[in-house]
């Protein structure tokens, strides 16, 4: 079976910070080169590959292997230090790295791949001062094994402690070793759990910012990396606004997965947004030639409301349908006022033509006796 990728990476986290706590020990990554040298003060050494023929100068070990085969090969370690040098031996599993590069589980951690099936002549050596010793190591696929891309190391560790910081370092310095098992490839990729946001902003006629993410997985048996792009756009495809280019995928082993963040700037608020995730992946391979695959893709929508567009428009409505009842309202008292000071007035009139004061244009009785 293959390795899960997320796994061996979590487990040589956990494995990390449990030696960290028990042992208090540092530099969990692993150099992988030809002819990388690992210095410090007077401890440095260095590790290339065995010229044989299975090639010479070779920047890391590359097997094409049938189930049930079984490759002899060889790694050179070199101490370019003033004392001898006494190194740890072993084989690991590989994964990608945070950093999308490879990196190898920690010793502690069980390796089901290349790890269980490369096996050291010797699980330490002894290097003399500028001398060289070559470590010779097989690797035996089981019958059973699933076809398709393996990663891993040949690994040499150096332990030491650090009286003065009081703690203990492991430095390791390792050389690639990718592998193919041979039958049946079926390389695929998915893009999955996607999900779209959006924050506006505060005037109402200017465009926000989505952000984009969603997992890379690889689904096949085999290497593959991918080119990618991403598109927002608005209802029925309109005012669509392109992600800036974005990177390759690193290379994920099968099973592996990789968690994509992409900002989309400049996109239009309108209402419901739709964003889609295109990737083309890219399989290489055993000559290290590189083909696409059909392209894959997946959507995710969220609503992109411009609230304060919204808000100013229900304000210009709301002052367009209550302006004209508000004149009413007002033509109305003052009509009222008016008609009340009419009435007021005509009262005030028949009041003073009814009342006539006494005395005034009456004529004395006149007595008839």
């Amino acid at each position: 079976m293959h390795v899960s990728p997320t796994r061996p990476g979590a487990l040589a986290r956990l494995v990390g910070t449990a030696v960290a706590t028990l042992l208090v020990m540092s530099g969990a990554g692993t150099a992988l080169a030809t002819s990388a040298a690992a210095d410090e003060g007077d401890v440095a050494w260095s590790v290339r590959t065995v010229s044989s023929p299975l090639g010479s100068n070779r920047t890391s070990y590359s097997y094409n292997v049938d189930p049930g085969g079984h490759v002899d090969d060889a790694m050179v370690v070199t101490n370019h230090g003033t004392a001898p040098l006494d190194l740890a031996v072993y084989a690991a599993d590989g994964f990608t790295a945070d950093t999308g590069t490879l990196d190898l589980v920690t010793q502690g951690t069980t390796s089901t791949g290349i790890g269980a099936w490369v096996r050291t002549a010797t699980a330490t050596v002894t290097v003399q001062p500028d001398a060289s010793v070559e470590v010779p190591f097989t690797l035996d696929v089981p019958a059973g094994a699933t076809p398709g891309d393996y990663a891993g190391g040949v690994i040499t560790s150096l332990t030491q402690p650090d009286a003065a910081a009081g703690i203990t370092v492991d430095r390791r310095l390792g050389i690639k070793i990718a592998l193919r098992v041979g039958g049946a490839l079926t390389p695929g990729m998915a893009v999955q759990d996607v999900h779209l946001s959006y924050a506006g902003s505060t005037n109402p006629f200017a465009s926000g910012d989505a952000t984009l993410t969603y997992t890379i997985r690889n689904t096949g048996n085999s290497l593959l990396s991918a080119q990618q792009a991403a598109t927002v756009t608005g209802p029925f495809g309109w005012w669509p606004t392109a992600a800036p280019p974005l990177d390759a995928a690193p290379q994920l082993l099968p099973g592996e997965s990789w968690t994509v963040t992409v900002p989309v700037h400049g996109v239009l608020p309108s209402f419901r947004i739709a964003a889609t995730a295109t990737l083309v992946p890219v399989v290489t391979d055993a000559s290290g030639s590189t083909s696409t695959l059909t392209p894959v893709a997946a959507t995710a929508h969220t609503w992109a409301v411009p609230w304060t567009a919204v808000a100013l428009l229900l304000l210009l409505v709301g002052a367009g349908v209550g302006a004209p009842v508000v004149l009413r309202r007002v033509r109305t008292r003052r009509h009222q006022r008016e008609e009340a000071r009419v009435r007021e007035a005509v009262a005030q009139a028949l009041q003073e033509r009814d009342v006539t004061p006494v005395g005034a244009g009456a004529e004395p009785m006149q007595d008839g006796r």
